[in-house]
């Protein structure tokens, strides 16, 4: 993408009842107009404040965009209500958020709406009710005021309101003042938003070898404090993140502020551990996970410069940032990236055209980047910094594939013998193992031996898959679920509805019958109610808390279990399936990012993987470790075709209750390409979703395909503008789409 800087307005300021354009985070009517004429309020008003409008008969929020157009007539208008007692919006975020709308094809309302995500602005600053733990706790607890015990202790020791404590503890206002009457809690009155503590930024002294050279030169980026991106490339367990916390501490230094982007909520326990180790404190948190209080706190720290580090997830990059000197995107390469529902963005795309807006260094840092920065540093346009070698004593992990064809397997079982007999030499160790299969729940489908019915959502077109310990079936795509049926919904016939396939928990199941002895943890997102469950199960393991663990594609991310010694892919073929143009580029950096799991300390690992396709180029290619000729490979492949990150994509994802009104809608557009036409880009479709059906609207693709330097969104526009739709359609754009499902 283009990052040609140039801020949208200058700073004005505007007399009372001067016209100004002020952008609301609702948009007006199907038009999605957001910038509307308003009259500045007594006391008058700048570019960039956070005010109060009248919209229809409600109250909404907004920002003064710039001057008014001045086009509606001066009497009729209508006055900013008030404005906020907030920091205006620099101007440089409200120019990334204008050049982010322009490029995802996104109306500004929406995006503005990611940057004013924090709850109370137009309420003004205020004390609250706070709780917290201040007496001895009791031996004898009821379960509810057990519950409050260990939320609070979840929380850190932080201050939390009634209503974050009842609903973390399931439990009424009464048993919080029961407790607080015995003095185990305290109730006080707090201001709502302070600053986080300061952060120590010393210099560490624990870099070697590559690491040296590397962290001298992000420290010297953060120096020169103009925009320049950097692709830190480093095997896992390489100190990647070492190597970035010291520009991060050189940043701190200068007195600017640092973001590092995560791209899981899970990562952040130990990487917080590491922060406050390092700088003697704990960065301020944004993701889901974090209390609405704290996400309030922190908005507006940020905005006044009292967060000077901040830890989040994709959203994090839209806060309104004072004076941001370095963005850190971790695990650059990972999919969580990608926004695939409302506004449709890629983060790492979105960090690279914020730094460079703003002036600051961009650190992109992976052990297996994704194909798009790979290419953009080969072609010059990223400095890239490697390491080659693990931190301290630890070796890259052996590894070996295990032909499922040579071995002997009932059809209930999925661990081989090869691989059951290495966990079994691990337990008796006392080291750990991890088995990974990436699919979620007990088993995904569920069929009738008498006639070969799959039981299927009732609202998309997909199979529903068990989770034996909901006792359930579930829809991975809409979240319904109904009851396992003893009997087949087609046939009628009872006692033939059987579970194929493995997922984790079957995978579980298994695990616990050959290895009774061994203590087993699980993890996946669904079996745990609060990310900070989480969290705790992690560090419960890192801890040695289990001998085996099982898991699905959260294991595979930045985790560090030092006891860690073998990894087992149960299925190493699953991700080379389909028709994904990045299915070979993502299986080989989950199996390597996977594999990275093992031997993290000074005990040598092993990664084993069980795969019927041991001749297949990308199994090759990750046992052989030629990283390098894997990238040129499936970048040579990639430019013969066209396709990103040699050419140029979007999506059109169609949907509506009535199929034929869907596909007439996508045969229309298709006839009418001539604006796509125009820059040489191709349509393909309309076709049917691989899952066709979800929520019970019908879905159809196109597919759109175009040259690298062609001007796509402005020819996206002007196609799309020609057919008016129906109030029951909908359409989306996805500009660089990462899955097509």
């Amino acid at each position: 993408m283009a990052l040609t800087v140039t801020d949208r307005t200058a700073d004005r300021t505007y007399a009372p009842g001067q016209t100004v354009g002020v952008l609301t985070t609702e948009a007006l009517g199907r038009s999605g107009l957001g910038v509307l004429d308003y009259r500045a309020p007594e006391g008058g008003c700048g570019d960039g404040d956070l005010v109060e409008v009248p919209l229809g008969p409600r109250k909404v929020l907004g920002v003064v965009w710039g001057a008014g157009e001045g086009t509606f007539d001066p009497a009729k208008l209508r006055s900013i209500a008030r404005v906020l007692d907030a920091r205006p919006m620099r101007a440089e975020l409200r120019s990334f958020l204008t050049r982010a709308a322009d490029y995802t094809l996104t109306p500004l309302p929406a995006m503005l709406r990611l940057a004013t995500r924090a709850p109370g602005l137009m309420s003004g600053t205020a004390t609250r009710r706070v709780y917290r733990l201040s007496g001895p706790v009791p031996n004898q607890l009821t379960d509810a005021r057990f519950r409050v015990i260990e939320a609070l202790r979840d929380y850190g020791g932080a201050a939390v309101t009634l209503a974050e404590l009842t609903e973390a503890a399931s439990c009424t206002a009464s048993v919080v003042k029961g407790l607080v009457a015995k003095g185990v809690l305290s109730e006080e009155d707090a201001p709502k938003d302070t600053p986080y503590p300061p952060l120590n930024a010393r210099a560490d002294g624990r870099l070697a070898g590559d690491q040296i050279a590397a962290g001298d030169a992000l420290v010297a980026a953060v120096d020169r404090g103009e925009y320049s991106c950097t692709l830190l490339k480093g095997v896992t367990g390489s100190g990647k993140t070492e190597v970035y916390l010291e520009a991060v501490a050189e940043c701190l230094r200068q007195g600017r502020q640092a973001l590092v982007l995560l791209p899981e909520i899970a990562l952040t326990a130990d990487f917080l551990t590491r922060v406050q180790t390092r700088f003697g404190a704990r960065p301020a948190e944004w993701h889901s996970g974090v209390t609405m209080t704290e996400r309030r706190r922190l908005w507006r720290m940020v905005a006044e410069g009292g967060a000077s580090f901040v830890v989040g997830a994709r959203s994090a990059l839209f806060l309104p940032f004072q004076d941001l000197g370095l963005i850190v995107v971790d695990e650059e390469h990972d999919t969580s990236y990608k926004q695939e529902e409302g506004v449709l963005y890629n983060a790492r795309d979105m960090a690279v055209l914020r730094g460079a807006i703003v002036g600051c260094p961009v650190v992109l840092a992976s052990a297996t980047p994704s194909l798009e920065s790979w290419a953009n540093a080969d072609a010059g346009k990223y400095l890239r910094l490697n390491l080659g070698a693990r931190y301290g004593a630890a070796e890259m992990p052996e590894m070996r594939a295990i032909d499922m064809r040579a071995e002997t397997l009932s059809h209930d079982r999925f661990i081989s013998p090869s691989l059951a007999a290495a966990v079994t030499a691990r337990v008796a160790r006392g080291e750990q193992s991890l088995l990974f299969l990436n699919r979620r729940g007990y088993a995904p489908i569920t069929l009738c031996r008498a006639c070969g019915h799959q039981v299927g959502c009732d609202h998309c077109d997909a199979r529903m898959v068990e989770h034996r310990f909901l006792k359930r079936l579930v829809c991975h795509q809409c979240g319904a679920t109904k009851p396992v049926p003893t009997t087949c919904p087609a046939c009628k016939v009872e006692g033939k509805m059987a579970a194929v396939g493995p997922g984790v928990e079957r995978l579980a199941e298994e695990v616990t019958a050959r290895f009774p002895d061994a203590r087993v943890a699980v993890l996946s997102s669904d079996l745990f109610g609060s990310a900070r469950a989480l969290k705790v199960q992690i560090e419960t393991i890192a801890a040695g808390g289990a001998d085996i663990i099982i898991g699905t594609q959260i294991v595979a991310k930045g985790h560090n279990f030092p006891l860690l010694t073998l990894v087992g892919v149960i299925d190493a073929d699953l991700g080379l399936q389909g028709s994904d143009l990045r299915a070979a580029e993502r299986t080989f950096q989950l199996m390597r990012q996977v594999a990275g799991r093992a031997g993290r300390a000074e005990l040598r690992g092993t990664a084993l993987l069980q795969t019927h396709q041991p001749d297949h180029p990308v199994i090759r290619a990750i046992l052989g470790g030629d990283e390098e000729a894997f990238w040129k490979a499936e970048a040579a492949e990639r430019q013969s075709a066209g396709v990103p990150p040699y050419g140029r994509m979007a999506g059109i994802i169609l949907s509506g209750p009535d199929v034929a009104q869907v596909f007439d809608l996508g045969a229309e557009l298709a006839r009418r390409d001539g604006p796509l036409r125009q820059i040489g880009a191709q349509v393909f479709g309309p076709a049917p979703a691989p899952i066709a059906r979800v929520r019970g609207r019908h879905r159809v693709r196109l597919l759109v395909k175009a040259d690298k330097g062609t001007a796509l969104q402005s020819a996206l526009s002007e196609w799309v503008a020609q057919v008016k739709l129906p109030a029951n359609l909908r359409l989306a754009i996805d500009i660089d789409p990462q899955s097509f499902y």
